[in-house]
């Protein structure tokens, strides 16, 4: 699996002095600190070199790119077996580990809605997860006085738009933390408190391709290693099925997303040239692990790894040949996406909140038109839909506030929806070095239902 900005600079020639280096033994394996330029410090292990050595080698693929080879071509080399496909607009939810057993605390530079409620710039929503939704105090300011306190059975906190690619300000953040595009919201994991982000697939790779290689390489010759990575990324990330509350998680346990925090125009083009790009086998999402692995790695034949949701659980997918693979036939074409799968509408304009001179309504939320494979028994919220690109394959207005407008009972999602009971993986620490070819083994499915939102759901 990814093993995160270890993946680093290849050109050892770009250290740091080594006088940040610093020799450690453990259990009879040699460590070196290494300090990246940027990038902070990253142990990796001497004897085995960084990552375990499947699918796509990151610094392979920046050789092959230099080199002169494209994105197809050096995908088609480190996954012998496997087909790119085109598929629709879809979304992904992600577990935010660093947030385990906290509530969520949220606020954003623009207006946002929590509990059908309008929140504005300087105030902040907390959500702390129940059985039936979550319980919602209103604050001005992360940890200033009560404005409202509630529960809700919606528990999300909504941008001012949940479209996709959206500017920078409209992100909702963590208190104290990052933040986030596409929707946040809270599950119970048993008596456990879970925090997670649900978002556009390509929305998430902005914060993950530069999380698990180097923007820079762009400048270097290395743009198809770029495009490469995010059609990796893309992949594994579809193909995840962790948990019952989210598809994927944000440690290089699953792969680095530290939210907006990392990107970059540079990853984000990459993303953007690779729009909807997936690999399959079988017509199914191949979950295409990677790795930093020296001496530019060895092919990971696609047979050998796991397939996640078929085609037909996205719309709009079409199979395409990856180049130089001898003895590969077009896949049958993809059935058509599940038309029993339910699809909520877009829920109308919840209230405005206005100042007593002042009866401008709040800005709709984005009409959200996409459809995405479903896990049973759950609803999803969804960005809005777009109009995806094949590529071919060649060789409101922020403003003040009266909190008690804040008090109406109206809600703006009139779908309930239940949190569910996620499993409790391992908290997690410094991201480790991927050193083995195990993958964790999804858990089982809790006794309790899936937290809910506004269309349908499925991703890891």
């Amino acid at each position: 699996m990814p093993n995160g900005y270890l993946a680093g600079r290849r050109n050892r020639r770009r250290l740091l002095t080594l006088t940040l280096s610093v020799a450690a033994t453990t259990g009879g394996t040699a460590i070196m600190l290494w300090a990246w330029p940027d990038t902070g410090m990253f142990f990796t292990a001497a004897a085995a070199g960084p990552g375990h050595g499947r699918g796509l080698s990151q610094n392979g693929a920046f050789d092959k790119a230099v080199a002169g080879w494209t994105a197809d071509r050096i995908l088609a080399d480190y996954y012998p077996g496997a087909n790119l496909a085109d598929i629709g607009a879809t979304t992904v939810s992600v577990r935010l580990m660093e947030r385990d057993d906290k509530a969520l605390d949220v606020s954003s530079a623009s207006d946002f809605y929590v509990a059908g409620r309008r929140v504005i710039p300087g105030q902040a929503a907390h959500l702390t997860p129940t059985a039936t939704g979550a319980d919602v105090t209103i604050t001005q300011g992360c940890d200033g006085n009560t404005l409202w306190e509630g529960n809700t059975d919606d528990p999300w906190a909504y941008p001012v738009d949940n479209g996709v690619n959206r500017p920078a300000e409209e992100a909702l953040e963590i208190c104290g933390g990052n933040d986030y595009r596409g929707v946040l919201g809270v599950a119970l994991d048993g008596g456990a408190f879970r925090t997670v982000n649900d978002v556009d697939v390509d929305d998430y790779l902005q914060g993950v391709v530069p999380a698990e290689v180097v923007p820079g390489w762009a400048d270097q010759g290395g743009a198809e290693a770029l495009r490469a990575q995010a059609i990796a990324a893309r992949s594994y990330a579809l193909a995840e099925t962790r948990y019952p509350y989210a598809k994927t998680c944000d440690t290089t346990d699953c792969q680095m997303y530290p939210g907006t925090d990392k990107e970059d125009p540079r990853t984000t083009t990459a993303v953007n040239d690779t729009v909807g790009q997936v690999l399959v086998r079988d017509n199914h999402i191949l979950r295409s692990e990677y790795s930093a692995a020296p001496d530019g790695g060895t092919p990971t034949p696609a047979s050998t790894l796991e397939i996640g949701p078929a085609l037909s659980d996205f719309p709009s997918a079409q199979t395409s040949l990856l180049p130089d693979i001898p003895g590969l036939t077009t896949p049958a074409t993809p059935a058509e996406p599940d038309s029993s799968v339910p699809v909520e509408p877009n829920p109308a304009s919840p209230p405005d909140a206005v100042t007593p001179d002042s009866t401008t309504p709040a800005p709709n939320a984005a009409d959200q038109t996409g459809t995405t494979p479903t896990l049973p028994n759950s609803v999803r919220p969804a960005p809005d839909n777009r109009n995806r690109v094949n590529i071919p394959i060649p060789l409101p207005i922020p403003g003040s506030v009266d909190p008690n407008s804040m008090l109406s009972d109206t809600r703006w999602n009139p779908q309930p929806a239940i949190p569910a009971a996620p499993l409790n993986p391992p908290t997690p620490g410094q991201t480790p070095i991927p050193n083995t070819a195990s993958t964790p083994t999804p858990p089982t499915a809790p006794t309790h239902p899936l937290p809910g939102n506004n269309t349908s759901a499925r991703v890891r």
